[in-house]
Order: C-alpha cells, then structure tokens, then sequence
C-alpha cells in the first residue's frame, strides 16, 4: 500500500498546528540480522544491517513543558506534563520516545518540551526493530533540538537504556547500534561483549535481501528468550569451573568444543537437563564463529558460501537452540526449495517474526510466489514479504523535500 507524504504531513500539521518552518523530520531504519542470532546476549559477534524501511518522526518544539506524541499507527494520543515522565502501559507506543526523553534528559541533554508524530513501514513485532527505530528517531529528534551533537553510538547507547530502564525490556545493544550506524550497502559486524565495531560493505550484485514475515504473534518469544539466557547462564557457570576467567560463552572456539561439551555432559545437579545445555551452548560457539567469519565472507564477495551459513544458522537455531517453531520452519524450508535462493534463516528472537533470505534478483517475483504456496499449504497462512535495500542509519530529512513523496506502507 502507498500513502502520499502529503496526507502524512496534513496529519502532522493538524495534531501540531503551526508553520511548517519548525517543523523538522528525522527517519530511524529497521534492522534485519544477517547471522547471529542469541549470540549478543552471550558476549558474541552480530552481523545486522539497517533497512530501507523504518520509522519518521515530525517534531516541532514547544515552550509550555508539555510533551505531546501522535502518530498514524495508532489512534492514541498521548499528552504529558514534562515535570512528571513516567512509564504507564496506557501510554503504548509513547512509553519509548518517554523513555528516550526520560534518558536523555539525566545525562544533561533536555528540551523545554515539544510534539511528536510518528509514522512508519515497518511491521509491528516481527522482528525487525520497530521499537529501536522509534527510540533512535527520538534520540536524533531531542539531540537537534537541543544542539548536544550527540554522536550516533551515544544516541544507541542511550536508547538501549531506555529500553532496559523505563520501558523494562532486557534487551541487547545491537538493534539501536544497527538502526543508529548503519550504512548503506553495507552490514555492521560488532562485538556485543567489547562494542568494537566495523562496517562491512556488502558486495550483493544480483542478488536482494527479501524479509518473510510469518505473521504468527510471536507469544512465546518473551519467555523462551528468558529461558533460554538463564540456560546459557546455568552453562557459563558449569563451564567456568574449568575457565575461570570465562567472561561469556561466545569467547570459547570452536577448538575448545569437544572438552566444553564433556564438562557440560558430565554436569550434576544443575537444575538442568544436561544434554539441553550442551546443545544450547554448542549454537552460541557455532553461531559466533559464523558470525565472525561471514564478515570476511562479505569481504570477498562470497555470497554463496555466506548464504551457506545463513543456512547453517537456522539449522542450529532449530535444532539446539530450539527457538524456530512451525512457522518459521515452514517459511525457511519453503525459501530453500525456491529457485533462485542461495540462503535464508529466521532473524530475530524466534517463535514467529521473521525471516531473511538472499535471492537471485530476477528470481524474486518467483520466489515470492513459490514460498507462499508452500507456505500456505504447511501452515494455512498468508506471509508478507519486504524487498529492501540496505539503508542509511538515523539521519535527518527535508520536510521541504517530503511533500511530493509516496512512501510504501
């Protein structure tokens, strides 16, 4: 579905009436992992990149202390005194940017108050970052308006504090790092345990990033991600017994497996099956070694034998890390029997959302096609596919310039 900017702009100017002159935009991307999957959690290496598609946030300041927050994915408008920010569930989707603001706001970077409106492309829950895109978006908004020049890996920072300590969710650095850093045609190979991070041009001639969307609420996501990290946990404990100054399971090799695995077999009461932890950390050393590994492989423009480990990822994340399920089974299967396809894996925290598949370009209207018979035939659901290039990170954008625009929704 298309929508004029115009429309969205109309919008924007109703809920915040004034000149379009202080009317600034700034757009956050989503992101898509490559490879590396439950492996930022574990001290190891993630190969995201940032989307085409993403989140827009038209902002105009205000002198009254009152944050205001609008947007057209949801009828909710929210209205808040800006002495008194706090997290309430009624608040939805305003719970992030307040959380954002909240954030900021402590380490000295602070408006008088001002009104947000958000649109965006992306899918809500599916794995692709909608929240992190908001977060960044807002993190860009208040830094231009106050003038703190905040670099970009500040912005992630800060965001993913606000998603850990206002909104309440646990989560890793990598969505905010991709959807603040990320570069066009090129992936952000990053150390989840250091934050060292390289970009990683992503030579993809002839071939697409295409995202499948099982549009399957992901339900368990929440309680397995808690399970699974308490597993690996229970792992790290036993395995620190023989290494002590173990910092996190992703920094044993794949040369250190086979001993790693014995103490993990030999493991009593733990409080676990044995033979679960040992298949869960067994994906967490393989994953992070493909992880490493798939940025020399983009280095060189092999994309076949990357796409041979997006394959071997979602294999592992099947059957050791337990985390796929029918329907992301279903899409992946179906992509791996399409013409055209060379690799293709779940992304994100499982159980539903998504998954990522890199197809031959004149293959992709076939591929589309044949993936959702097979889909529908398995699962008796229709996916939605997203065909984008990779994007730009955080940036600002011309208002000016948005006016004459169609956007694909």
């Amino acid at each position: 579905m298309s929508i004029r900017w115009s429309d969205i702009l109309e919008q924007a100017l109703t809920f915040s009436p004034g000149s379009q002159t202080d009317l600034r935009a700034f757009f956050a991307p989503g992101r898509v992992n490559l490879i590396g999957e439950h492996t930022d959690y574990n001290g190891g290496y993630v190969l995201p990149a940032a989307l085409g598609i993403g989140t827009w946030v038209l902002v105009r300041p205000r002198a009254d202390r009152r944050f205001r927050f609008a947007s057209t994915f949801s009828d909710l408008v929210v209205d808040v005194d800006a002495t008194h920010i706090i997290y309430d569930p009624a608040y939805e989707y305003a719970n992030y940017p307040l959380g954002v603001i909240d954030i900021l706001r402590k380490e000295g970077v602070e408006v008088e108050g001002a009104d947000f409106f958000f649109h965006g492309n992306l899918p809500i829950g599916a794995g692709l970052s909608s929240s992190a895109s908001v977060e960044v978006a807002t993190a860009a908004a208040i830094d231009a308006l106050a003038g703190a020049r905040l670099s970009k890996e500040k912005m992630a920072l800060l965001s993913q504090r606000a998603e850990n300590e206002f909104v309440g969710v646990n989560c890793g650095v990598m969505d905010q790092f991709a959807v603040a850093m990320g570069q066009a045609d090129a992936a952000l190979s990053l150390n989840c345990q250091t934050l060292a991070y390289q970009l990683v041009p992503m030579h993809a001639s002839g071939y697409q990033l295409v995202i499948a969307n099982t549009n399957v609420p992901r339900k368990l996501a929440g309680s397995k991600y808690n399970e699974r990290r308490a597993e690996c946990e229970a792992a790290l404990a036993i395995l620190r017994q023989e290494w002590p100054k173990l910092q996190a399971l992703a920094d044993l090799s794949p040369a250190q497996w086979p001993q790693a695995a014995a103490l993990l077999e030999n493991a009593h009461s733990t409080g676990h099956d044995a033979q679960i932890l040992l298949r869960r950390a067994r994906h967490v050393v393989f994953e992070n070694d493909r992880a490493y590994h798939a940025a020399d492989l983009l280095r060189r423009g092999d994309l076949k034998a990357f796409g041979k480990s997006m394959n071997e990822s979602h294999r592992s994340l099947r059957d050791d890390y337990e985390v796929t399920g029918e329907a992301l089974d279903a899409l992946v299967e179906a992509a791996w029997n399409a013409e055209g396809c060379i690799g293709s894996r779940m992304t994100g925290a499982g159980f539903g959302g998504c998954t990522v598949s890199l197809v031959a370009r004149d293959s992709v209207s076939t591929f589309t096609t044949s993936v959702a018979e097979q889909y529908k035939q398995r699962t008796g659901r229709e996916p939605s596919f997203y065909i984008t290039d990779i994007g730009e990170g955080v940036h600002e954008v011309s208002v000016a310039n948005l006016w004459d625009n169609v956007i694909t929704s």
